[in-house]
């Protein structure tokens, strides 16, 4: 069970994570946002081409009255201009593109009308024929999958039947017309195939990307609740379990003051797990005060237990949590041996050079079997192992008839 005077360690990790499991629509949706905008993009640069090449036609034309030229000049290219800025900008790009799309209808169904005084030439093609794929492509960004296919049908063949009016339905007229609006129809149906592709596309991606954030999230959160319950176990083992243990064996006013210090220690310690818990800042520590740590750690165990240093001059630094996990873990594996060994032999070893630091505790005690540890005792598998790994270390543990060695190694990541 965790305990409840300790504030859990996964509480900063599951709420950082949840900051990424929680996605706003906007994050959620960044794919779609992009393939988006790159789809209004190009379907502006494509309506700029095509609205030119009708205006310069339409400005020249006869093709139909006086009273009409200027109404459906005006009908289909202020629609037009207003969509393309709104795709660029963009400021509300699917509301100007249906209002081009359903203005674009108009001016198709308008033509017979606008045309039915002049003479039809069937030699040059209206300057509504550049307008067609404009319609449908306002369409691909206004409308749903749909209508989209609703209008792809609907413009060309309505185009054709205000042209077969005007033109008449002469074999070789019917042919012509047919065949452009059967092109049109094809142009529209490929540019609706690719809209819809990409923006399944995107959204295929947006949720995979949404899964992946939430098996990170979930991961993250088991991560942070097996880190408190190492931690935790680790702290009840080292100061409370400790304290408790010195306390029954004390036989002399020093062994008691030494338990009550141990006591007091513990208390602290417990009052401030929330600190405690994430073993510190993580300054960088030097070498020569990871060394001084350690010395200090082993002496308040026992003076007498000898720490040979080695120390390069290319020391490696190490980070702050790391240096207070190397020295937890050094501090419970001398006190193991003294509890279980008796302290024969012990002796502390420590090398830092320019690629890392390494911690050698040996006694020549009995030995004892891993295999025959009980589940609940911590010791090793909480208070050493378990801590290194926390903080990107390793730790073995040897041990026979002819004693036993704890090593203890953190390298500086490449």
């Amino acid at each position: 069970m965790t305990n409840p005077a300790a504030p859990s360690v996964a509480a900063d990790s599951v709420s950082a994570t949840a900051d990424l499991a929680g996605l706003d629509l906007g994050e959620a949706r960044f794919t779609q946002a992009r393939i988006e905008r790159i789809l209004r993009l190009v379907i502006a640069l494509g309506t700029v081409v095509l609205g030119t090449q009708s205006f310069l036609n339409a400005l020249g034309s006869h093709q139909e009255s006086a009273g009409w030229h200027l109404v459906l000049l005006a009908l289909a290219f202020v629609p037009i201009a207003v969509m393309v800025a709104s795709l660029v900008i963009p400021f509300l790009p699917r509301a100007a593109a249906r209002i081009c799309a359903v203005a674009l209808l108009v001016v198709f169904a308008c033509w017979p009308f606008a045309t039915a005084d002049i003479p039809a030439d069937s030699s040059e093609q209206p300057w509504i024929w550049y307008l067609l794929n404009v319609a449908t492509t306002a369409a691909v960004v206004g409308f749903t999958l749909s209508l989209q296919v609703t209008w792809a049908i609907v413009v060309p063949v309505l185009y054709a039947g205000v042209r077969l009016v005007q033109v008449g339905t002469a074999r070789e007229e019917v042919i012509a017309v047919l065949l452009d609006a059967a092109f049109a129809m094809t142009l529209a149906g490929l540019i609706i195939g690719i809209g819809w592709m990409l923006r399944t596309l995107a959204i295929g991606i947006d949720r995979a990307r949404a899964d992946a954030v939430a098996s990170y999230a979930a991961a993250a959160e088991a991560d942070a609740v097996e880190a408190e319950r190492v931690a935790v176990a680790a702290l009840m083992h080292d100061s409370v379990l400790a304290a408790l243990i010195a306390a029954e064996r004390a036989a002399s006013p020093r062994e008691e003051g030494l338990a009550a210090a141990m006591a007091r220690e513990a208390l602290t310690r417990l009052a401030n797990a929330d600190q405690d818990v994430g073993e510190g800042p993580d300054e960088e520590v030097p070498a020569a005060s990871l060394v001084r740590a350690i010395e200090r750690a082993v002496a308040g165990l026992d003076e007498s237990i000898p720490v040979t240093v080695t120390v390069s001059p290319r020391a490696v630094v190490t980070p702050g949590r790391t240096a207070r996990a190397i020295v937890l873990a050094t501090t419970q594996a001398a006190a193991n041996a003294l509890q279980h060994a008796g302290g024969h032999g012990l002796a502390v070893e420590m090398t830092v050079d320019a690629a890392a630091v390494r911690v050698r505790v040996v006694d020549t005690g009995p030995g004892f079997d891993p295999g025959g540890i009980a589940a609940d005792r911590l010791g090793i598998r909480g208070s050493i192992v378990a801590r290194m790994a926390a903080a990107g270390g390793a730790a073995r543990v040897q041990t026979g008839a002819g004693g036993t060695a704890v090593r203890l190694e953190w390298e500086r990541p490449r």
